[in-house]
């Protein structure tokens, strides 16, 4: 299992637009065999930033996600809103929920 949370900072005047996008990108992820989970999370105390928290049943999972007519769509979509570059933090698994 592969974990991977992207932190998103987007323009304040785009929170909307990321939001929409993103749970479009978001439920159509859910349908590909390899993806185990994938949410979109806001923090409370800055509606401006986001953490995608995606998990992948494997990195070849993983590699096909990027390769969606969807991915590519949520990714040009959102490229404008960007306050500053996005990031992301890889995760190996160790204890999970069969």
């Amino acid at each position: 299992m592969l974990i991977v949370h992207v932190n998103v900072h987007v323009k304040a005047e785009a929170v909307d637009g990321f939001i929409e996008a993103s749970r479009a990108n978001a439920a159509a992820s859910l349908t590909e065999p390899g993806v185990a989970r994938f949410d979109v999370v806001q923090a409370v105390d800055d509606p401006t930033r986001f953490v995608l928290v995606e998990a992948y049943r494997s990195e070849e999972a993983a590699a096909a996600h990027k390769a969606t007519d969807h991915y590519a769509t949520w990714r040009d979509a959102v490229a404008p809103m960007m306050a500053e570059p996005r990031s992301s933090v890889r995760f190996r698994a160790v204890a999970y929920p069969a």
